[in-house]
């Protein structure tokens, strides 16, 4: 299988260069699967029912998210009832919606999407550590799932290097989102897993993590809150990760960073 993770979503320029590059991409890598974190695809502050549609639209098959999933209301009801909007599965058992979901990629094949959040400095969620261990019994690589995809949430590219090095071996790919910088890090680990800290983000890098940056400037001098920061209008790059796995086992066989258009250096895998 091949599949496709795009980093996260920041307000228009990420929903638009994701509209111009995707489906080209889908052609050239003959992509099965593509999965996005679009937890700040609204204007830098949560998904919306619109820009879940835009992406849906855009030819992104299933959405992860994190922190900033409740950011608008107005999604609350979608993620009770859309198994293709995923929050991260350790939020409290009574919050509307899930963090895992089995779909049937364009091959026929099964793939098993995981959304989680890291904790250092984060949420004080659930432990992921231990809550993954639950998920990959129920969802076994090779057996219920011909393809996993882990988007681990968080801060630190410490604890989502050890949350890889826990699972290698039964999933396909653990991706870290949040940092909104793309790591130069892809690898596949020693169990089979493919792994990259940091997804980046799709959305204008002529900013500040997406966001308008004399804003970010004026907070850092002055230390004072500077009312919303909204995210920036320009030319945005598409940021993520290319997996193919192995028939079979449902392990990696290849890894490539991808980044599309915009402002950071092109990187577009050859088939």
């Amino acid at each position: 299988m091949r599949f496709l993770f795009c980093g996260d979503v920041v307000g228009a320029p990420g929903v638009r260069v994701l509209r111009q590059y995707l489906p080209g991409l889908k052609r050239e890598l003959q992509l099965d699967f593509v999965v996005a974190n679009g937890e700040n695809a609204l204007d830098g502050y949560g998904p919306s029912p619109d820009t879940c549609e835009q992406l849906f639209a855009a030819g992104i098959d299933v959405i992860t998210s994190g922190n900033h999933i409740w950011d608008n209301a107005r999604i609350i009801p979608l993620a009770a009832r859309e198994p293709r909007l995923l929050r991260p599965h350790n939020y409290p058992g009574a919050v509307p919606g899930t963090g895992v979901g089995v779909y049937v990629a364009a091959s026929g094949e099964r793939i098993c999407v995981i959304n989680l959040m890291a904790r250092t400095f984060m949420e004080p969620l659930d432990d992921p550590f231990a809550m993954v261990e639950t998920l990959l019994r129920e969802h076994r690589l090779g057996e219920a799932a011909d393809a996993l995809v882990i988007d681990l949430h968080g801060e630190t590219t410490s604890e989502k290097m050890a949350f890889a090095h826990a699972v290698d071996g039964r999933a396909s790919l653990v991706v870290g989102t949040h940092t909104h910088v793309p790591t130069a890090d892809t690898r596949i680990l020693p169990g089979g897993t493919a792994f990259q800290a940091d997804a980046g983000m799709c959305g204008d890098y002529q900013s500040v993590i997406g966001y308008q940056a004399e804003p970010w400037i004026a907070r850092f001098r002055t230390k004072m809150r500077t009312g919303r920061i909204r995210a920036a209008s320009g030319e945005g790059t598409l940021a993520g990760v290319f997996v193919e796995t192995a028939a079979g086992t449902g392990l990696a066989v290849r890894a490539d960073p991808v980044r599309v258009g915009g402002h950071l250096s092109e990187a577009r895998p050859r088939l």
